[in-house]
């Protein structure tokens, strides 16, 4: 059976565009597929569950998302459509139906909710709703009734109920899961099981492992590991966190050394070693 081909797509800000790349997995390299111009400085994006539609971020005002259709045979976009965004928006992803795309604010301090029409267009958001200090990134859970926003400057996580068939998200209670003092949580990821997040905090680099209770909609501390190099003493700087899809392994990237570090993941309790 013939290996589906592996599309890579890569936002450009300063140059306004998006790089189509696909892998070469035996030579280990990215060849250009395409180079498609947008009209502002595209940072996050975010592809559809049934891969068919990818959408971008604008950060440059007007504030905008694109919504392009996926060619599945080459993987080359095609724009369909842009919309307004209420902010410039740090993060996008979308609910796990694809029928809603989910945005955080950094600057602006606010997430929104943007329902996608039939056609894989992105709408203007239909709520927008304040958030902590510098809101980071959008998790949904596997049941898409529960999201949480990372708050760096508030040092928390928001603990939030989505209600897919009307498109709200509201506060669960607790609202926040209170992270330490001037830690910054960034990223966050679900490992493969749904039980357990791992959380990257950019200003002390620590990794935490949380437990996920799918009953109530809550994150509780389980672990907490630096992902710095032995010595470190300089101003740590985290960026980004991912699961392999197996779930064995967690690899963190901190960029004041312009280092990954990969955690070995516990199959029993999902925690790092």
């Amino acid at each position: 059976m013939t290996q589906a081909a592996t599309f890579v797509y890569v936002s450009n800000a300063d140059s306004r565009e998006i790089s189509v790349l696909q892998l070469d997995a035996a030579a280990g390299d990215l060849l250009l597929v395409q180079t498609v111009p947008v009209s502002g400085q595209v940072m996050p994006m975010a592809v559809s569950p049934d891969r068919k539609y990818l959408y971008a971020s604008l950060r440059s005002q007007p504030y905008t998302v694109a919504s392009f259709r996926i060619d599945p045979a080459n993987g080359r976009l095609t724009p369909i459509g842009a919309n307004p965004l209420p902010d410039s928006m740090a993060y996008i992803v979308t609910d796990r139906s694809g029928r809603y795309l989910f945005a955080a604010s950094y600057g602006g301090h606010k997430m929104s909710v943007s329902p996608i029409a039939a056609d894989g267009v992105v709408q203007a958001a239909t709520q927008v709703l304040p958030t902590g200090q510098n809101a980071h990134a959008v998790l949904v859970d596997a049941s898409n009734r529960n999201l949480f926003v990372s708050n760096l400057g508030s040092d928390a996580v928001m603990q939030m109920r989505f209600d897919p068939s009307a498109g709200q998200v509201s506060p669960n209670t607790p609202p926040n899961y209170s992270g330490r003092p001037k830690a910054g949580p960034r990223h966050l990821v679900f490992h493969p099981n749904g039980r357990i997040v791992y959380l990257l905090n950019e200003l002390d680099a620590n990794v935490d492992v949380l437990a996920f209770d799918a009953a109530r909609g809550t994150l509780s501390p389980l672990q907490t590991l630096s992902s710095l190099p032995a010595g470190f003493t300089g101003k740590p700087w985290a960026a980004d966190l991912h699961v392999t899809p197996d779930g064995r392994f967690l690899y963190t990237s901190e960029r004041t050394t312009s280092t990954l570090a990969t955690f070995a993941i516990d199959p029993a309790s999902s925690q790092l070693k």
